[in-house]
This record gives structure tokens, C-alpha cells and sequence, in this order.
């Protein structure tokens, strides 16, 4: 039996990453190579190969799953994480999977509207001070801090205003005052651990049960051996969450509204389904029903800017994609910014146009040509909460604002951990 052949690729040799280099290297390449191609490594022992064919990324995230594990960079999310979700693998992976999974049922997410009701009638409140006056809004640092909110008060419940009150500030504040995502800011995060542990103590010893994910976690049980989580691994657990469901976020809304600000006619159409929902019955102030196209146009920011831009797998034995031999060891990248762009899945892959995800056009594509959230059995446990939250926040501020870009040129995009943009975008509201 003939081998196949080695993926095509440079003869340079490269280290892919997460940052803003790797990013404009695949672009280049997959233009002259395609949707597979193989790099050699600078300083790793292994090679890369980057797949943006769906039935490949199909057989690595779903079908062949077992045979690759998470590849370049779990290192580092196990500094910032410890052994969270993001980070762990094998029957650990599949336990905390199994016991952090109530906490995102349909029914607990549907008990915070009220919370993201409030977070967003109180950033509505604090722009409409800002639209009389004709001042404009620092958008990226103003949606930062609300997803921030959110995701602590579904956390933590009252016990967050108690740390408040005590340290006169909010510690984890911290997450939307540095940028930077290095070893000091690691060391900073890691030590809000011990204020969690407080929380869960206290718990305890007063034999407190709260309506939140904190007391969820505490709660939950192992069908099999009928335990609670152990401590360390709820701290991770928690940890993960606040960092996954406050980043990604806030990025994805960023964009949304500078996407919206530059295409009038996507806006109309998103104002007037918010009016023709505002007109349906049971659409009280808290309810979480949405229209469809406010969803469409969050999906579709999210295939243009997609937060969880490049992750990795690594190939545990021998396989074959693409019709090309991967060699065990193999350091496997998945993009989805590239991925959401090809035209063998998208017309006119630039255009922002949410109608790409009207139901009879989402039936027609591949289900692994969009990957906002990853696919397969370690799909995002949060994204139920955040396509909430943000169809919420959504729904609630196009209902009451027109944002106008501020900006002198258009945003650049920073490709590091998560897609952002490279400055804090400024924004002119417009009273509706």
C-alpha cells in the first residue's frame, strides 16, 4: 500500500500562534496552497497542518475525535485556568463535562434574564445621559464591563455585592482594566482565587443555597460515584467561566455593532424586526423571546469575527486529511476566521449579511463551515448563555439607539488569544 503524501506547504519554516504574525502568515498561505498545507516548525519537534476542509474539520472534531487531543497553547491556559473545561482532557474532561453541563440547561439560562434585563436597562440609562449631551461612548470599554457584570452576578449572586462592599471595589475588575493576557496578568488573576474559595466557604458553614451557577457547581452530583465536585477543580471550573463568558462576549458584540454601524440596510431590517417583536404577544419587559433576525445578525458577526479565532488539536496516531498522510504528533490548526471566509460555503465571504443564516440556509451548508463555538462533544458549553445574553443586549439597545462609528479609519482587528479590535472603538449614539 502507497503512503500519502505530505501536505504541500513553504519551505520556511514558521511557529503558528495566536497573535497578529500566524494570522496574516495563514492568510497568505492558504491563498497559494488552499485549504490544507503543512508547516514546518522553527523550534517545536513536531509539524503543523492547517485544515480549513469541512469534512476534515468533521473527522477531527466529531468523528475521529479520540485520536486528537488539544494541541499548542493548553500550557498556557493552564497557567491563566488551571484544568477547567478549556484545558483538561480524557475522563476528567468527560466528568467535569458532565457535572458543569446542568448549569447551562435551557431552564437555568432562561432564570438570568431578569439579571441581563437589569445589567442592560442600566447601560441603556447611562448612554441616554450621553446621547442628550452629544457626547459619544467608549463602546469597547462600556461592553467589557457589562459582560463583566453579567457573567459575576449569574456567578456569585448577592455574595458579589458583599465583596464589593468589603473591599470597596470590585477585585475582578481587573479583567476589563488590562489588556494583556501574559504571566503577570496570569499571576494577578490567579490570585482572585482565594476571594471564590471565601464565597464557597461561607457557603458551606451557613448551609446557603443560592439561585446561581455558584450554587449550581456546589450542588451538582457524579451520577456514578454520587460525589461533589472536589474544590480545586470547582475553583477551575469558575475561573474558566468568568474568563470564557465575559471575553468572548464582549468581542463579539464589539463587532456587531461596528458591523451594523457600517450597513444601514442590515440595521433597518434589525430595527424593524425588533418593532414587529416588541408587537407580539407575552413580549414583556424580561421575556427572552427574541426575533430570528436579531440572532442572524450576531451569527453572522460572529462568522466575520469569530473571538475564538485559531485552536489546535494534536494528532495522537497516524491519519489522513485532506488525502494527505498526518504523521502522529502532528500540531493540527483550525481557523475559523479563515474558515468562515471560504468561498466553497460563502458568497461573497466579506459581505455582512446576516440572511447567510435564515433556516433553509443553514440546512443547505456544511454543518463544520461555521465554528464560532468549536463543534463536536467539546463545543462551548456557554454559547446557549451568551447568544442570550447577547440577543438581549441586542434587542434592548437597537430598540432605543442608532450607533454611529466614531472612528477616523476602520478598526483593526488584533488577533491574539481572542479576535478583538486593536483600539477601544468610539461610538455616537442616536436616539430612536
Amino acid at each position: 500500500m502507497v503512503q500519502e503524501a505530505l501536505a504541500p506547504g513553504p519551505p520556511q519554516r514558521h511557529d503558528l500562534d495566536a497573535n497578529d504574525e500566524s494570522a496574516s502568515l495563514l492568510l497568505d498561505l492558504s491563498q497559494r496552497y488552499g485549504d490544507t498545507f503543512r508547516l514546518a516548525s522553527q523550534s517545536r519537534s513536531n509539524d503543523s497542518l492547517v485544515i480549513l476542509n469541512a469534512d476534515d474539520l468533521h473527522r477531527v472534531l466529531q468523528t475521529h475525535r479520540s485520536n486528537y487531543i488539544k494541541g499548542i497553547g493548553i500550557e498556557r491556559v493552564r497557567v491563566l485556568l488551571g484544568n477547567g473545561l478549556m484545558a483538561s482532557e480524557g475522563e476528567l474532561w468527560s466528568r467535569q463535562r458532565r457535572l458543569v453541563q446542568p448549569a447551562f440547561h435551557t431552564q437555568v439560562i432562561r432564570s438570568f434574564t431578569a439579571l441581563m434585563h437589569r445589567a442592560n436597562a442600566g447601560l441603556i440609562e447611562r448612554w441616554s445621559g450621553h446621547a442628550a449631551r452629544g457626547e459619544s461612548v467608549n463602546l469597547t470599554r462600556d461592553l467589557s464591563e457589562l459582560a463583566l457584570n453579567i457573567v459575576l452576578r449569574a456567578m456569585f449572586g448577592t455574595d458579589l455585592d458583599r465583596l464589593i462592599d468589603a473591599k470597596g471595589g470590585n477585585p475582578f475588575e481587573l479583567l476589563t482594566s488590562e489588556s494583556r493576557r501574559d504571566l503577570p496578568f496570569a499571576a494577578k488573576f490567579r490570585a482572585l482565587t482565594h476571594h471564590v474559595l471565601a464565597m464557597i466557604a461561607a457557603r458551606r458553614k451557613e448551609q446557603r443555597i443560592e439561585m446561581d451557577l455558584l450554587s449550581t457547581l456546589m450542588e451538582v452530583r457524579d451520577r456514578d460515584s454520587g460525589e461533589a465536585m472536589p474544590d480545586r477543580a470547582l475553583l477551575d471550573e469558575l475561573m474558566t467561566l468568568i474568563v470564557a463568558g465575559h471575553e468572548t462576549t464582549a468581542s463579539a458584540l464589539n463587532w456587531t455593532w461596528y458591523l451594523l454601524s457600517q450597513n444601514p440596510e442590515a440595521e433597518a431590517r434589525l430595527h424593524s424586526a425588533i418593532a414587529a417583536q416588541a408587537q407580539a404577544p407575552m413580549a414583556g419587559e424580561e421575556s427572552s423571546a427574541t426575533h430570528p433576525y436579531v440572532e442572524q445578525v450576531l451569527q453572522e458577526a460572529l462568522r466575520l469575527y469569530p473571538p475564538g479565532w485559531l485552536f489546535t488539536r494534536r494528532a495522537l496516531g497516524d491519519d489522513v486529511l485532506g488525502g494527505f498522510h498526518v504523521p502522529a504528533g502532528t500540531d493540527v490548526f483550525i481557523c475559523p476566521y479563515l474558515l468562515h471566509r471560504q468561498t466553497a460555503h460563502w458568497h461573497q465571504p466579506e459581505a455582512f449579511d446576516p440572511l447567510r443564516f435564515e433556516p433553509a440556509a443553514v440546512d443547505a451548508r456544511h454543518r463544520f463551515a461555521y465554528l464560532p463555538f468549536s463543534a463536536g462533544p467539546r463545543y462551548c458549553i456557554g454559547a446557549t448563555f451568551a447568544m442570550a445574553e447577547m440577543t438581549m443586549h441586542l434587542g434592548m439597545v437597537a430598540d432605543r439607539f442608532r450607533l454611529q462609528y466614531d472612528g477616523p479609519t476602520p478598526p483593526a482587528a488584533e488577533f491574539q488569544v481572542n479576535l478583538r479590535s486593536r483600539h477601544d472603538l468610539h461610538m455616537r449614539l442616536v436616539a430612536r
